[in-house]
């Protein structure tokens, strides 16, 4: 029993480390897709794009953070179950102050981006970023079933 301990925890080790970058790469595809998209829908012209891509990298990275250390956080306290009604009350205020963190986030996006593009361009921006995310929706969910259907 303890030789196969070793081996099953050495392959467990790497197993979970593959799907790490796995998903690691899987993001960077996603957001390279994402880049290509905005670019092409918006006409981004090399100045503008080269004004643009820092602007809105630096907020993308921003939103991500309160995701990965706030809101992920909260959204799981809140599937428990039993709270109290005070418990429930500060998860509720808690939430609350993440969404305002995001909404301000929002709008220094748009006060920078206000420096570098035309205002037809960035409120193209909002409707790029919401036929990029129903196309990858959609990819995600039909690869879903493409692979319920090659199950045997």
């Amino acid at each position: 029993m303890k030789r196969l301990i070793i081996p099953l925890l050495l392959f467990l080790l790497c197993f979970s480390s593959f799907a790490q970058n796995g998903r690691k790469e899987m993001q960077e595809k996603i957001k390279a897709q994402k880049v290509a998209f905005i670019t092409e829908k918006l006409s981004l012209t090399p100045q503008e794009a080269q004004n643009f891509w820092p602007v809105y990298n630096a907020f993308e990275e921003a939103t991500n953070k309160i995701r990965r250390s706030e809101l992920y956080k909260i959204r799981s306290e809140m599937k428990k179950d039993n709270l109290s009604e005070r418990e429930a009350r500060d998860i509720i205020d808690q939430f609350l102050i993440v969404e305002d963190k995001m909404h301000k986030a929002k709008q220094q996006l748009i006060v920078d981006l206000k420096k570098v593009l035309p205002p037809q361009k960035i409120l193209m921006l909002k409707v790029a970023e919401d036929d990029f995310n129903r196309n990858l929706m959609k990819t995600l969910r039909d690869r879903r079933q493409r692979m319920k259907k090659d199950r045997p």
